[in-house]
């Protein structure tokens, strides 16, 4: 059966799924990696038998900086990642996986319009990468239970972990990316479709009619 003719030519970007995360000084709490792990090989598995590039990122800081430092384990990626088919490596050190790499002349070579992002974090890299995608031109899916946030407190306040997540994910559907679970992510690959995006207006009315 042939695809439609607006099938997204998508790749999958897997976004600092290092040690760091799970037993490192960063750890991720919500959602919890016993849930996004698996989402994360479920969707690169995937991504492989449908023949979508997978490109794996991680974040490097030099020998001695403390996380992500160069050469230690903890900035190692995670096993179930590593041992995973890949297209492309690409070596970061801000929070765009868009910034002085090259990823996006590569995307742009194999005539990628969509980027499916899962890793981590939801709040820092993840958004940084959808923002930056969006801006320049490709359209783009953040799978919500294969990404995850920390908690923080700072002069600004004081918000956890899954506050953090909840409200990046809202404000991100509304128009940088369409956010949805990795089933519904694993549907849309399955039928050649493009997931559904929302936008401010509506976003914003609904809020309010529901006062």
């Amino acid at each position: 059966m042939s695809q439609p003719a607006n099938t997204p030519k998508r790749a999958l970007i897997v976004i600092d799924v290092q040690n760091e995360y799970f037993t490192g000084k960063l750890r991720i709490e919500y959602p919890d990696v016993r849930v996004t792990l698996p989402n994360i090989v479920r969707a690169m598995d995937a991504a492989v038998a449908a023949g979508i590039p997978v490109v794996v990122v991680q974040h490097l800081f030099p020998a001695g900086a403390p996380v992500f430092a160069r050469g230690s384990e903890s900035a190692e990626l995670h096993p179930d990642v590593a041992k995973r088919p890949r297209d492309l490596l690409v070596e970061k050190c801000v929070a765009s996986a868009l910034t002085g790499t090259p990823l996006a002349a590569w995307l742009k070579e194999r005539g990628i319009d969509t980027l499916s992002i899962v890793g981590y974090m939801t709040h820092n890299c993840d958004d940084s990468t959808v923002r930056q995608a969006h801006h320049e031109g490709w359209k783009v899916e953040l799978l919500r239970d294969a990404t995850g946030a920390l908690p923080y407190t700072n002069a600004a306040g004081t918000a956890t972990a899954e506050e953090i997540h909840r409200v990046f994910t809202v404000v991100m559907h509304s128009n940088f990316a369409a956010v949805a679970d990795t089933e519904a992510w694993l549907a849309a690959v399955a039928r050649g479709e493009a997931l559904p995006i929302d936008n401010v207006f509506l976003s914003n009315q609904r809020a309010i009619a529901g006062r």
